[in-house]
Formats: structure tokens, C-alpha cells, sequence
């Protein structure tokens, strides 16, 4: 049986082993006009996030604690639905408890001030980003990579994109990534990612139903001055799609193609 915490009013007890071991999954929807945008994918994601952790949890069970939070936390325009799903208190020890009580903590916050649409300034991360393809895809509570290298953001810059240590882009700290490089939309391989982000998805599908080349491939720094790169553009769910202008002193070319086939993100359920 899930149990089911509000952030703001109930206890969270010192032996979730959420807190004690990263032992859990998470998820941040924005909400639009009281409507979970690309919640069918957030809740998928999530779904089979458990079942690969070996957390039980029924996602008809997941459906009704969403609508719960949309009642609780109603208000008009937009704000961010935070899901924090737990294996529940399991004592000391890694040893999984068997039965346990899965646990979801939800919690509302305001909106993040969206990035520059015209395009935005990034640079590129001292910290690597180390996937075990096991864990690969799941937006796991293990997330001190992503700490680590948010700690290097500088002053003026939207973002730390992530290498592999040895010349790779994979991802920001929180957002993912694709190239359009003469013509062909470039993203890596999923199995190199720590996140499969949801809106990654949704564009990767609005591409290839519009008819456009999209390919999976180790993306070498050197693509960054490819004399037909066209763009560089991040994503997540909760700020869209912007691109990007400037690696730390690089000029980079905006291409604008994606506004025009990607549906806005408000728009999408």
C-alpha cells in the first residue's frame, strides 16, 4: 500500500531509506492552468522507474495521488508538482526490506524564471558524468553529480553541461541536450544518459513525425566547431526548449527550426 506524505505538514520519519540511501525516484511536472504537462510520460517514467527498483507500486494507485495534488494545490497559471517516491523505512542496512511501504511525498512550488527564449549561455562542466547502465534512464534520488557540478555555474550562465570525462556531451545538470549538425538531429546514446528526460522524448517524436533525421550518437566535443553546426539546444519539462548562444567563450549559431516544428510546451498533455 503507498503512503502518501504532503511535504508541507507531514513528518518524514529518519529511517526512509529515500533519505538514509537514495533509495527512491523522483519527478517535477509543471502545471499549466491545472493541467500536468506530458504527465502521462512524467508517470510512465515513474512507473517503470519503480519496477526496475524493484518498488511496488501501482500506477492507477500513482494516478489518484496526482489528482489528489492538483485538487490540494489548485490555483490558475503555472507552478511545479515535485514527486518523491520512496522504498519507505527499511531500518539499517542496504538489504531491501521485503514487504515494504512505498512512500510518496508531494510538494508544490513556484514557477523558475524562464530562460532567455532568443538563446542562453552555458559552459562546460570540470565535474564527469559517470552512468552505470544499470541505473541508466532513472531519475534516481543519486544525484550528487548533478550537486557537483551545479556548484561550478558561473555568474551569467544558465547551465553546466555534463561530459563523459573523455570528450563526450551527455546532458546538463538538469536538462538534456541535441545537436542539429547538417541537417540531422544529434542526441546521445540513451544508454550513456543518467536521465531520459520526458521532453527530450517529446521532441524526439515531434521530430520524427515531421519527417526529420534523428540519430543516437556519442556526441565529441569536437561537433561544437563543426563548420555545419547549426545549433545546440536544452530541454527539460519544466522551462521547454531554448538554445543555446554561447559555450563559455564560444559563439554558437541559433537555429530556429525547432520553434517552428515543435509544438509549444504548454500545449502538450
Amino acid at each position: 500500500m503507498l503512503s502518501l506524505v504532503w511535504a508541507e505538514c507531514d513528518p518524514l520519519p529518519a529511517g526512509d531509506r529515500g533519505l538514509s540511501y537514495g533509495d527512491g525516484l523522483f519527478e517535477t511536472i509543471r502545471v499549466h492552468e491545472q493541467r500536468l504537462l506530458l504527465g502521462d510520460r512524467h508517470l510512465t517514467r515513474l512507473h517503470e522507474g519503480a519496477q526496475r527498483l524493484g518498488i511496488p507500486v501501482a500506477r492507477s494507485d500513482l494516478e489518484s495521488c496526482l489528482a489528489e495534488a492538483l485538487d490540494r494545490y489548485a490555483r490558475p497559471g503555472d507552478w511545479v508538482l515535485k514527486l518523491i517516491l520512496t522504498r519507505g523505512v527499511g531500518g539499517r542496512g542496504y538489504v531491501p526490506p521485503v514487504p515494504c511501504q512505498p512512500r510518496l511525498i508531494l510538494s508544490c512550488h513556484e514557477m523558475p524564471v524562464l530562460p532567455d527564449p532568443a538563446g542562453v549561455s552555458v559552459q562546460l562542466g570540470r565535474h564527469p558524468l559517470a552512468v552505470n547502465p544499470v541505473l541508466a534512464g532513472l531519475k534516481s534520488l543519486n544525484r550528487l553529480d548533478q550537486v557537483m557540478a551545479s556548484a561550478e555555474l558561473g555568474a551569467g550562465n544558465y547551465e553546466v553541461l555534463m561530459t563523459d570525462g573523455h570528450g563526450h556531451l551527455l546532458e546538463g545538470t538538469r536538462t538534456n541536450l541535441m545537436l542539429r549538425v547538417s541537417g540531422q538531429w544529434l542526441m546521445p546514446p540513451m544508454s550513456s544518459l543518467a536521465v531520459h528526460g520526458v521532453m527530450q522524448a517529446e521532441v524526439k517524436a515531434q521530430l520524427q513525425a515531421a519527417g526529420e533525421v534523428v540519430r543516437e550518437q556519442p556526441l565529441d566535443l569536437s561537433l561544437l566547431s563543426h563548420p555545419q553546426l547549426d545549433g545546440v539546444f536544452l530541454m527539460n519539462s519544466v522551462t521547454g526548449i531554448v538554445p543555446v548562444s554561447r559555450i563559455d567563450d564560444r559563439d554558437l549559431p541559433i537555429d530556429g527550426s525547432l520553434a517552428t516544428i515543435c509544438r509549444p510546451l504548454t500545449s502538450l498533455k
